[in-house]
């Protein structure tokens, strides 16, 4: 079972969040996922990304799983 996220209050000025969302829009993910890649990747660029972090999805809908293996 996967582990529960953790949840937090972020507050973010106006113009930041419209930018936010337009680029969240532009890479197919919400604005919530957008912060999550954002932060990931600059924790890698830091070197501080914890080793055991799972990989965060693809944008874009999760493909359909109709059973076949192909």
């Amino acid at each position: 079972m996967a582990a529960e996220r953790k949840k937090i209050l972020l507050r973010l000025d106006p113009a930041v969040h419209d930018a936010l969302a337009r680029w969240a829009a532009d890479d197919l993910r919400s604005a919530n996922a957008q912060i999550e890649y954002l932060l990931r990747r600059a924790l890698a660029d830091a070197g501080r990304l914890p080793s055991g972090v799972g990989k965060i999805r693809r944008p874009g809908r999760p493909a359909k799983e109709d059973g076949n293996d192909e």
